[in-house]
């Protein structure tokens, strides 16, 4: 992982067999980061993304290998007992089938590059879970 700060905002370039969660992780600890946007692109061999199932109220999740392409990663990053939590979506697809898949993502393994851009806000915002919704929510609050 190689970043930069531009003013709020920092590049960053994740390089091949790197995670992006894991990465991102570490970025947050090693900058205190505490409220981000995230967006990116990149390319990845092993993903594993979910979608919430709102009736059972849990997470299905599925593993993908082969050559993708990261069209859109996009989310946030707050904190949730003092530790970051990662909020991404993504989509990603293998031009050669012409498919797109999208879901929560759990997983992914840079297979060639990824290039970050994760904008610092000011302030914090926690989380807290919600049990009808079955979510760790949003919390706005002194002690978040």
């Amino acid at each position: 992982m190689e970043y930069r700060k531009f003013g709020d905002t920092i590049v960053l370039r994740l390089e091949v067999g790197e995670e992006i969660a894991e990465s991102l992780a570490a970025l947050c600890e090693k900058e205190k980061l505490e409220l981000c946007q995230v967006s990116g692109l990149g390319a990845a061999g092993q993903i594993t993304v979910g979608v919430f199932d709102t009736e059972k109220k849990e997470y299905f999740s599925r593993e993908y290998q082969g050559d993708f392409e990261i069209g859109s990663l996009t989310g946030n990053i707050t904190r949730k007992e003092g530790k970051p939590y990662l909020h991404l979506h993504l989509v990603f697809g293998n031009p050669r089938q012409n498919v797109c898949v999208a879901g929560h993502l759990n997983r992914a393994v840079i297979s060639a590059t990824a290039e970050l851009f994760v904008r610092v806000l000011p302030g914090s915002v926690g989380r807290r879970m919600d049990d009808e919704v079955g979510l760790n929510l949003f919390q706005f609050s002194q002690d978040s």
